[in-house]
């Protein structure tokens, strides 16, 4: 009974953790558990006991009670470890002065981890802030965790322990804007922050110090490694191989390398976690076999803790090693290895130490992977029998780990992979001789840097073959596709029958018919939406306004912003409603490279059926033509797109105004240049979406719109006076977010009715 109860606790701590998703759920999980204890004490004391009831007969009913408490209690956990500012936090300081206007201030704090660089070639590293200098007026000793980036050249030189004084602009992070855009608020909240610093200039404090630690810390390590392994390598080779062995955390791996892992399904191999860890045990344990099982526990624990102080303690690395040392644990003591109690074991040891991590997406999803690990490959490896042992276990692996991650994937991003499996099981030995290889060339960096350049050099072209086949299927059609989200209880359904399907004998049979629920889950619900949905959504999208037109199953966009909005705003609101493909794409900005630039982006993840440009767009019509093919077409004030039940025509080419007809409401489309004072000329709109600049009195006057969606945070007063004169509802995409309207439910702000979901970059 000892080990059941163990595992009912453990189950209660994380189910408790699970619950404060939703409001009172902590409640609700006592008040079952209770109900259990109940039906429990009545299977116990009946004669009649069937299956039901005899499962609930094996566990007393005080040991229910008990897990309903440590559920309970496991919330209140949860909240007195959830971070919450502190009473001189430095997000505190951010008045409504600063919100409204800039204001440079001066920051003084000691740098808590290794510098990194962002897709904006920017450098970024956490700041654990000590005093803080608002111009003349404010001057205090402040605390708080800092999100800083400064520009790369005012990084050189700093590392973990530096104390400096950055001057910039403080600003509080912003939320979700959009559906399926990221929340940088709580991101920053689960790792203990509340504010951000866009630093401008950098300089060392307490140089004596900074002298003193400047050759002490993990950090001097890690570089060592990574100088060594890029020596002889070069870039991005090396940093690839460093990435492998310390974590692509701590090594600024190239964005366009970590994308195309990304985008086939080989993330994992570029997060120190598992995989490695399997890897130096097995090594480890190869050449110590020899020794005794206290020897062999030693040398292991060492080589796995050696590994972690590498890559830092991050939630994926920490259950590997843990679940290692329970392995080594077990064979010291001679005792056969539970793996599915060592895995939970593993996962309530680390949610103790730190109960956020529930909500973090590497824990989960390396959790999944390693669940489906244990309870998925035995049985793909029997229905495998045909093959060669080492073949079926090639093949079974990679699919027992995609099918257990691959719902939570769809619900946090809408995507999926469908040449995962196959890379994966093309890359698995490449991979486990470039890892190990790693591993062996980072230790002998640290006695030699030219032995381990030396061995770094002999997987060159290990790792040349391997990112060049990663990129091959990358740049196939459809190596991302966006199946739309689901939702939470989709998301329970699917992983219930995979629980049922892994502990019944009779489903385990019948498990074609939980492959065909869980396809019909994900797929008909939203085969259903796209079918019947007609839908207008002006996205938070910076100055220009970028609209999408769900007609049913078509989708027209209007502008994509320059390359970060579409990287993260437009894109990821495409992915998340299941687009793959534009049925028509109008870019009606200012000519610049950077919606040039966005475009590109976009053209490279969606197909497009028909491109549009304004006909002054000529030098972007040239550069688009070649991305998309030759039917990018001018859009001419004499030809009309439609969508079905959308009109959009071109009225000035010059000022970059459009209208669209939709059903029996207008839309007037300005763009970001300035309109002209006469504009008797322009029609009545019931809708006027525009940058958010001043607007002339003469074109309100003229339009007469009933709601007027600006892109922007803020409007000028007399503009506002103006719009409310005439009764139109304003919106403010960058105050309301993105602003969505179906012909049911009008006019509202979408992030009010979208659910919270952030993901890991």
């Amino acid at each position: 009974m000892a080990p059941i109860t163990g595992v009912l606790l453990c189950l209660a701590y994380i189910l408790g953790l699970l619950s404060t998703a939703i409001t009172w759920g902590s409640c609700g999980l006592l008040v079952i558990l209770i109900v259990v204890a109940v039906l429990a004490s009545f299977g116990r004391r009946s004669s009649y006991r069937n299956k039901l009831l005899n499962s609930f007969w094996r566990v007393k009913p005080q040991i229910w009670l008990l897990a309903g408490l440590v559920g309970f209690g496991a919330t209140i956990y949860f909240q007195i470890r959830t971070p919450h500012p502190s009473e001189n936090d430095i997000s505190k300081f951010i008045t409504a002065t600063l919100k409204d206007s800039v204001q440079i201030v001066t920051v003084q704090g000691t740098i808590t981890s290794t510098p990194r660089l962002t897709r904006n070639q920017r450098s970024q590293f956490w700041l654990e802030a000590f005093h803080l200098n608002i111009g003349n007026d404010i001057s205090k000793d402040v605390s708080g965790k800092l999100y800083t980036t400064v520009p790369l050249l005012q990084a050189t030189g700093l590392h973990e322990g530096t104390r400096i004084t950055t001057t910039g602009i403080l600003y509080k992070p912003k939320s979700a804007n959009n559906p399926g855009g990221f929340n940088f608020q709580a991101y920053l909240a689960r790792e203990g922050s509340f504010a951000g610093l866009k630093g401008k200039e950098v300089s060392l404090i307490d140089s004596e110090i900074n002298n003193k630690t400047k050759n002490w810390g993990w950090w001097t390590v890690r570089q060592k490694i990574l100088r060594s392994q890029v020596q002889w390598l070069g870039v991005p080779e090396g940093v690839l191989v460093s990435a492998m062995v310390l974590g692509n955390r701590v090594v600024d791996l190239p964005s366009s390398v970590s994308d195309s892992f990304i985008r086939v399904g080989l993330a994992h191999a570029l997060a120190a976690s598992g995989f490695q860890v399997s890897l130096i045990l097995g090594v480890v344990l190869a050449i110590a076999q020899r020794f005794s099982n206290r020897i062999q526990f030693i040398i292991g624990v060492s080589a796995l803790l050696i590994f972690l102080c590498l890559t830092g303690l991050q939630p994926s690395v920490l259950r590997a090693v843990i679940m290692g040392i329970g392995a080594l644990t077990a064979l010291a003591l001679e005792r056969k290895v539970q793996p599915l109690g060592l895995i939970l074991l593993a996962a309530t040891l680390l949610l103790f130490i730190n109960p956020i991590w529930i909500w973090d997406l590497g824990f989960e999803f390396s959790f999944l992977a390693t669940l489906g690990l244990i309870v998925t490959v035995p049985a793909l490896t029997n229905k495998l029998d045909w093959l060669p042992p080492t073949i079926a276990t090639l093949i079974a692996v990679p699919i027992s780990a995609y099918i257990w991650t691959i719902p939570l994937q769809i619900y946090n991003f809408g995507l999926i992979s469908p040449y995962s499996i196959l890379v994966n099981i093309i890359t698995t030995i490449p991979i486990s001789i470039i890892s190990l290889g790693a591993f062996i060339s980072a230790l002998a960096a640290l006695i030699h840097p030219v032995m381990g350049s030396a061995l770094a050099w002999l997987l060159y072209y290990p790792t040349y073959y391997l990112m060049e086949l990663v990129d091959f299927f990358a740049r196939l059609p459809g190596a991302a596709t966006a199946v739309g989200i689901i939702s939470s209880l989709q998301l329970v359904i699917i992983y219930g029958l995979f629980i049922l399907t892994c502990s019944q004998k009779w489903w385990q049979k019948k498990w074609w018919i939980v492959g065909l629920v869980t396809v019909s889950l994900v797929f008909i619900p939203a085969w259903q939406t796209q079918a019947s949905l007609f839908r207008v959504t002006v996205l938070a999208a910076g100055k220009e306004p970028v609209l999408v037109i769900q007609d049913r199953s078509k989708v027209l966009l209007l502008n994509s912003g320059d390359e970060t909005t579409s990287r993260f705003t437009v894109l990821p609101f495409l992915q998340q409603q299941g687009i793959n493909q534009l049925d028509w794409a109008v870019a009606a900005e200012p000519n610049s490279m950077n919606n040039i630039n966005g475009w590109s982006l976009l053209l490279q993840n969606l197909s497009v059926k028909n491109f549009y440009n304004c006909p002054s767009r000529d030098r972007s019509i040239k550069i688009t033509a070649k991305l998309t093919d030759p039917n990018c077409q001018q859009l001419l004030p004499e030809r009309a797109i439609s969508t079905g039940s959308a009109f959009i025509k071109l009225l000035d080419a010059q000022q970059q105004i459009l209208q669209i007809q939709i059903q029996d409401r207008t839309w007037l489309i300005l763009g970001e240049r300035e309109i002209e004072k006469t504009n008797e000329r322009l029609p009545h709109a019931q809708v006027l979406v525009w940058s958010g600049e001043k607007l002339d009195s003469s074109l309100i006057a003229a339009v007469k719109p009933e709601v007027a969606i600006a892109s922007s945070a803020k409007l000028d007063p007399k503009t506002i006076a103006e719009l409310q004169q005439g009764k139109t509802k304003v919106f403010l995409t960058g105050r309301d977010g993105a602003v969505q309207w179906t012909p049911k439910d009008k006019f509202e702000i979408a992030v009010e009715t979208v659910e919270d979901k952030t993901s890991a970059l």
